[in-house]
């Protein structure tokens, strides 16, 4: 359905022209996605996590095209993006759920407006009447009522806004949607609801999904295979089950080591420590290396490759090398099995 192909996108943060020629200084440029390569098959979920800044909205946008990469390429079913978007067959089965579902909503329409408005673009209904019983279907379909088509976003809660994004998102008929978090700003109860709704959706309607969360609770729920990013790279991929019963990469391990367990209550965690790298200046060799346990002199001069080890995908040289410990040590730079 998606294949992604070394896929770079930077962004422009240079000061002003003037400010720099003053200073003396040359432009700057963040990279947010760093040669990132990955499929996503017909019917499948991917979910990627990481924490805040690396890189996931940005991926997302670049997946439905919102961004174009930098360097590197996107297909959507064997066409590139820009191909996709001259042609309103293919591009009408791209959509996206994103994070905010008040700003994304416009606050002027009424949600029979807001739903609507994909089916008139792609020419989806014979005419007004055929298009407000559509509207009406897909308010049903995510759990509204069909007289909700006459009021306006803000008459909603944060969970029936989402559910009308959804809706939105499902009136062009797509056959691939993009989910940027789109559970993070709702409270536990809604979020369940939510999630619920969008598994049944997917099998109702066979959709594919990439999901982008933080959350790896709800990455959980909802995977087939789970694709883990740090400062913009992969450093390990694959089926959600081995990600979760056998974490193979450092960074794996210790964000998975953060999760509520009430079976350790009490029990020392080793969460991940340190500060996330400045991604204008990234470290030299592995982005992870100035915070990983098992980091070597290798780790600070090569970037590792994305390798297949077994079932799974990861770019680590401690890997590589086999000396990985069954579990990790809290003290950077110790390297020993933790004591638990």
């Amino acid at each position: 359905m998606l294949q992604v192909a070394s896929v770079t996108h930077r962004y422009d943060v240079s000061r002003p022209w003037l400010h720099r020629v003053l200073a003396g200084e040359p432009r700057q440029h963040l990279t947010a996605v760093d040669n990132v390569s990955f499929r996503i098959e017909a019917g499948e979920t991917l979910s990627l996590v990481g924490e805040s800044g690396c890189g996931k909205s940005t991926l997302a946008r670049l997946a439905v095209g919102l961004h174009a990469p930098s360097e590197g390429t996107i297909r959507f079913q064997g066409e590139t993006l820009s191909s996709v978007r001259a042609q309103p067959a293919l591009r009408r089965q791209l959509n996206m759920i994103f994070q905010d579902p008040y700003s994304s909503l416009n606050p002027r329409w009424r949600v029979r407006d807001v739903i609507g408005e994909p089916i008139r673009v792609f020419g989806l209904a014979a005419d007004r009447v055929a298009q407000r019983r559509r509207v009406e279907t897909l308010l049903l379909q995510v759990g509204l009522a069909a007289e909700d088509g006459e009021k306006y976003p803000h008459q909603f809660s944060g969970g029936q806004r989402q559910r009308i994004s959804i809706a939105r998102a499902l009136a062009s008929e797509p056959a691939f949607l993009v989910c940027d978090e789109p559970t993070s700003a709702l409270d536990v109860s809604v979020q369940a609801q939510i999630l619920n709704l969008m598994r049944d959706l997917q099998h109702r309607l066979g959709l594919t999904l990439l999901f982008i969360s933080h959350n790896l609770a709800v990455v959980r729920h909802m995977s087939d295979r789970i694709g883990v990013m740090y400062l913009g790279r992969i450093v390990e991929i694959g089926p959600a089950d081995e990600i979760f019963h056998n974490p193979r990469h450092p960074y794996t391990r210790l964000l998975l080591e953060a999760l509520p367990d009430m079976t350790r209550t009490g029990r020392p965690r080793n969460p991940v420590g340190g500060e996330i790298p400045n991604p204008i200046d990234p470290p030299s060799g592995c982005p992870f290396h100035p915070r990983c346990p098992l980091a070597n002199p290798r780790c600070t001069r090569e970037k590792p490759a994305l390798l297949l080890h077994g079932k799974t995908e990861i770019a680590c040289h401690a890997v590589e090398e086999g000396r990985l410990p069954d579990q990790l040590c809290a003290n950077r730079g110790c390297g020993q099995v933790a004591c638990l």
